[in-house]
């Protein structure tokens, strides 16, 4: 039997042990409430992985062909502006 492959944010959930520092949870439940405190450190999580992931592949692009120019910068970000404020998933960049 094969194991199941998934992409970040997909797949049942499964339990882990988490540490964090008193403040930082307190800061969590205060915010969100004990009920969404796994959903907040899922969520937190998956944005960490996600900027991990585009910034990898960043770094791959500007070793081959070089930095990014400030045009392509601007143009990028209006696009990510436009498809996710569409989606309502993405504050627009400021």
């Amino acid at each position: 039997m094969s194991e199941a492959m998934y992409s970040i944010g997909e797949g049942p959930a499964t339990r882990v042990s988490l540490s964090l520092p008193e403040g930082t949870a307190e800061a969590i439940r205060a915010r969100v409430g004990k009920r969404e405190f796994s959903a907040f450190i899922s969520a937190a999580v998956e944005r960490e992985l996600r900027g991990q992931v585009l910034d990898e592949y960043l770094a791959d692009y500007e070793s081959r062909k070089g930095p990014v120019s400030e045009q392509a910068q601007q143009r990028a970000r209006q696009v990510f502006d436009e498809v996710f404020a569409e989606e309502g998933q993405w504050p627009a960049a400021s």
